[in-house]
């Protein structure tokens, strides 16, 4: 195939942007990392510090409070977004009277925005005027007003709802696009066979929903890894630092603390951890690609 020079100047815009809004700013945090900046960030003012900031961030007893945080929330988040998604996968899956309608409200979670259901949960978590406290109430499970996310020990878990609440219609969407891939063909044999709803499941619909299983989860811990708005927008951290993951306490060292090199050396860790989620997310979707090049 005849390839000409020219050719590369189709796509010499679309890499400058990249190289602007990409390249350049994670070129420029790796370079932070390794200095001590004043408030102002002026480049003259700079004191390089080597590997300073990544000891600082590695031996501080909020760092390991954090990530402890961050997993709690990552892994709670996926799995319970995974579990509600392939649920109502499996419902939605079979036709009945009113299922297109039904589709359409659990896709409402994930087309709102985030911001949006961020404080309308916030005030149905209220703990004087919040809906969910109050239908506690009338149910006898509560007495008084109930403190979901200004408890310290119950917040992050409160959060951990929400988030999952959000995500799980795109788990679902992810895995009824993968149902639709489970030959009938196996399913029928199965059913021949003897096996039970419960072991045409588990022997036939799960192996065959592995690859689309992977993506989502991956895409679901990454999401989890980066989130923000959430936890910024309902606590902002607290209460106590109860609440405070990752890219929470990143903002918080580098945009009100002024701690552009600590929160930077954060960042970079943050990065080749999803530089890694990043590497199995591509080998997910590129399995089986080589098998099918040679056929």
């Amino acid at each position: 195939m005849y390839t000409s020079r020219f050719d590369y100047l189709y796509v010499a815009p679309a890499l400058l942007v990249m190289l602007i809004v990409i390249a350049y700013p994670v070129y420029y945090t790796i370079e932070l990392s390794f200095y001590k900046t004043p408030a102002s960030l002026s480049l003259a003012d700079k004191t390089f510090t080597g590997f300073d900031n990544y000891t600082t961030v590695l031996t501080s007893a909020i760092f390991w409070k954090v990530t402890w945080q961050t997993i709690v929330w990552t892994v709670l988040s996926t799995l319970f977004s995974f579990l509600l998604g392939l649920g109502a996968a499996l419902a939605l899956h079979r036709a009945f009277i009113g299922r297109a309608l039904l589709r359409g409200l659990l896709l409402i979670p994930w087309v709102v925005s985030a911001v949006a259901a961020s404080y309308v949960w916030k005030w149905l978590y209220h703990s004087d005027f919040g809906a969910i406290g109050a239908l506690l109430n009338q149910m006898g499970l509560a007495r008084g007003p109930v403190n979901f996310i200004d408890n310290s020990t119950t917040s992050l878990y409160a959060l951990i709802v929400v988030n999952v609440w959000k995500e799980f219609s795109f788990a679902m969407i992810m895995l009824m696009a993968g149902l639709q891939t489970v030959p009938e063909s196996l399913l029928r044999a199965a059913q021949v066979d003897g096996a039970s709803a419960w072991q045409r499941f588990w022997h036939v619909t799960l192996p065959q929903l592995q690859g689309v299983s992977t993506v989502t989860v991956l895409l679901l811990v990454v999401q989890n890894f980066n989130s923000f708005i959430i936890p910024f927008i309902m606590t902002g951290g607290g209460p106590v630092g109860s609440t405070q993951i990752w890219i929470t306490h990143i903002y918080e060292l580098a945009f009100l603390r002024q701690n552009w090199g600590v929160g930077a050396a954060y960042a970079v860790l943050l990065f080749l951890i999803m530089m890694v989620l990043g590497y199995f997310y591509v080998r997910a979707l590129t399995r089986g690609d080589d098998t099918r090049a040679g056929a």
